[in-house]
């Protein structure tokens, strides 16, 4: 395998620490202020749901919470990981590789359950309460973070 240079690595670092970043601040935690509303919210608040629907999307919530946070928890054991790599040798190598890697994977997993759980909960939904779902879904993966 070929040997990265130090300023290529330093480039990778950067480009992850960035990305995690970006993540950190769109998920609303680093501007409190600037709340959008969730795709949760809007489907309790502004859908009027049947009682059964809210028991349906209920539990289709609670089962996902569980999911996500055992997503969650693999990517801060892949980050632990990628520390601990990077601490253990200052360049990138097979270790490193190996925890962005694992990253990559736990991100992509947790990224494939959300959206097969927002497929779920549209089924929950009539016609015109889906039609307002969908533009709300598109418009969250459409419109540019600030």
């Amino acid at each position: 395998m070929p040997r990265i240079s130090r300023g290529a690595f330093i480039t990778v670092i950067l480009a992850l620490l960035a990305g995690l970043a970006g993540g950190w601040v769109g998920s609303g935690r680093a501007l409190p202020g600037r709340h959008a509303q969730s795709l949760h919210e809007m489907v309790h608040h502004e859908l009027q749901l049947t009682a059964a629907q809210d028991r349906q999307l209920e539990s289709l919530e609670q089962d996902f919470a569980v999911r996500r946070r055992a997503r969650e928890a693999e990517l801060r054991a892949a980050n632990a990981q990628l520390a601990a790599a990077i601490q253990a040798r200052h360049e990138y190598g097979p270790e490193v590789e190996a925890a962005v890697e694992r990253f990559h994977a736990a991100m992509g997993a947790l990224q494939l359950e959300t959206v097969q759980h927002v497929l779920a909960m549209r089924k929950v939904l009539t016609p015109e309460q889906a039609a307002k779902f969908d533009r709300r879904v598109s418009e969250a993966l459409t419109t540019e973070q600030p």
